[in-house]
């Protein structure tokens, strides 16, 4: 086993110039929407009041397949 010597690997080497990581950090700020989500940080919370939600939304009906109901009586996992 051959021994590296301190000068073999130089990570600064292989480091980008600062205006290329400066750059890339705008393009993933970009790519993140990043300015969308700093709006949306400084809005008020939605309410969690009823009065503003009067409406009833109704729940989904789930329907359970025939597959579905064999595959897990299978696995012992009763669906009634």
């Amino acid at each position: 086993m051959s021994r590296s010597t301190p000068d073999s690997h130089l990570t600064h080497d292989e480091m980008a110039s600062t205006a290329e990581m400066v750059a890339d950090c705008r393009a993933v700020g970009q790519n993140l929407r990043l300015d969308r989500i700093a709006r949306a940080a400084h809005n008020p919370a939605p309410s969690i009041h009823f009065a503003d939600f009067p409406q009833e939304i109704p729940k989904r009906d789930i329907q359970i397949s025939e597959a579905a109901t064999r595959l897990a009586n299978a696995l012992h996992l009763h669906l009634d």
